[in-house]
């Protein structure tokens, strides 16, 4: 399962790594439209308000899972970079003791908090009963979806991106096959998409387990490696925390953005909800790139190849970047369309429209600092990335997102532009950073 990331071209493992990366996460996209698409043929735009509302909570439980789990990657390729086993074992046990406990906090507070959650969301009136059935079952199932997440971690810091895209095509398949099942035949509604959601993950982590298990792993793994280290934990919360706070005040801003949508009525709902899961898909290279980035610079860094680090991210960038123009381009030509294929409703069209047409240019300049992002993290420095993902949210993604809802009443496509207007300064922020980074490698050496 281990694999030297550290050798050959690095153009080629870039996209060799990051491909089943892609493909990943582009299943895990799929996982999450499935409940919106399905939901949207059967059911009414309340119903699909819900979900969209409830997924979007969910979507941002997720990425600051899997943003605490970067900590486990990075700490787990360093030390395959430098050869130390004992460590990759210790970082794997401290790994799953530390989210298991999480896992069950994070459960138990959110279904204590699942009404809270609704009335801060300024849910629209007819869509509330769903959306707390659905919350419900989903905050049931949080895990599982931790579970996964964890596992694929520990799998890409040992260089294996293509196990965890298997697991979440099992988990993919099965969502879409129990959503027909719950919405279309039992009519379950939003409460159907939340139990195929649930279901599915639970029969991706036996799988995944089953195949552990199963395989013969490089790294001589003992219950004692489950006994938290404060040294390893606290390395793993260094890389950890700071990604998984950036993740979560991103997913804050698009949910603040979502509510102010919500202020406006429940067509600029929908539409604002439809558009976040249509722009995840563009979304996939600029996060392949990031945990290809991460993954990868982590044990080039362990093995002492900095420069094999730094063309890491300068690839990942000219591919980023390549990949988000193309899809900025196009999508001003078929963004209704687009919108279309998840409601018949012509008004959400409209609006979901005007809104992609603004937003899709942040996938350009996301790209470029979601790859710095993955190479600050590799070096520990992820706080780096928390912080320039703060300032942009504080100073531009809200601020501009509200005062375009409040100057432009009949169109969503000023606030739109709040979010490429945001990376714009994040990517400004980690130029200015990276920079440093070179004039100072002495000082960067220390930190590791």
């Amino acid at each position: 399962m281990e694999k030297n990331l550290t050798t050959g071209s690095v153009f080629k493992t870039v996209v060799y790594f990051s491909l089943p990366y892609l493909l990943s996460y582009f299943l895990q996209t799929l996982y999450g439209m499935a409940d919106l698409f399905i939901i949207g043929q059967f059911n009414g735009v309340d119903s699909t308000t819900a979900v969209s509302i409830g997924s979007q909570i969910m979507h941002m439980l997720t990425v600051m899972i899997v943003g605490l789990a970067m900590g486990s990657t990075v700490m787990i390729g360093r030390a395959i970079g430098a050869k130390n086993h004992n460590q990759v074992s210790l970082a794997i046990g401290n790994t799953i003791a530390l989210f298991m406990a999480l896992s069950v906090i994070f459960t138990v507070v959110l279904l204590i908090a699942v009404n809270s959650i609704i009335d801060i969301m300024s849910t629209p009136a007819e869509a509330i009963s769903e959306t707390v059935l659905y919350l419900t079952i989903c905050f049931v199932g949080i895990p599982f979806i931790t579970a996964y997440n964890i596992i694929s971690s520990i799998f890409r810091g040992m260089g294996d991106s293509k196990s965890p895209m298997y697991f979440i095509a099992i988990a993919c398949a099965s969502n879409i096959a129990l959503d027909y099942l719950f919405i279309g035949i039992f009519q379950l509604g939003a409460a159907g998409a939340a139990l195929g959601t649930t279901l599915s993950q639970t029969i991706s982590v036996i799988v995944s387990l089953i195949v552990i298990m199963r395989r013969k792993i490089d790294v001589s793994f003992s219950l004692k490696d489950l006994k938290p280290q404060k040294r390893t934990i606290g390395n793993l919360l260094k890389v950890g925390v700071p990604v998984a706070l950036q993740d979560g005040f991103i997913q804050i801003a698009f949910i603040v953005i979502l509510v102010i949508a919500n202020k406006r009525g429940l067509s600029d709902a929908a539409a604002v909800g439809i558009v976040e899961k249509i722009i995840s898909i563009l979304f996939l290279v600029p996060s392949s790139m990031l945990s290809t980035v991460s993954a990868l610079s982590a044990q080039n860094i362990g093995a002492g190849k900095h420069d094999r680090a730094r063309k890491t991210l300068q690839y990942s960038t000219l591919i980023a970047i390549s990949f988000g123009t193309i899809s900025a381009i196009l999508m001003q030509f078929v963004a209704e369309p687009a919108v279309g294929l998840f409601t018949n409703d012509a008004e959400v069209v409209l609006l979901g429209g005007q809104y992609m047409s603004g937003y899709v240019w942040d996938c350009i300049f996301a790209g470029v600092h979601f790859s710095f992002s993955g190479y600050f993290c590799a070096y520990g420095l992820s706080s780096i990335s928390f912080i320039h993902n703060l300032i942009s949210i504080i100073c531009a993604r809200i601020p501009l997102a509200y005062l375009a809802s409040q100057y432009f009443t009949d169109t969503l496509f000023p606030m739109g532009i709040a979010s490429p207007a945001g990376s714009v300064l994040s990517v400004i922020i980690c130029i200015s950073v990276f920079v440093w980074m070179n004039k100072h490698p002495d000082k960067l050496i220390q930190l590791l």
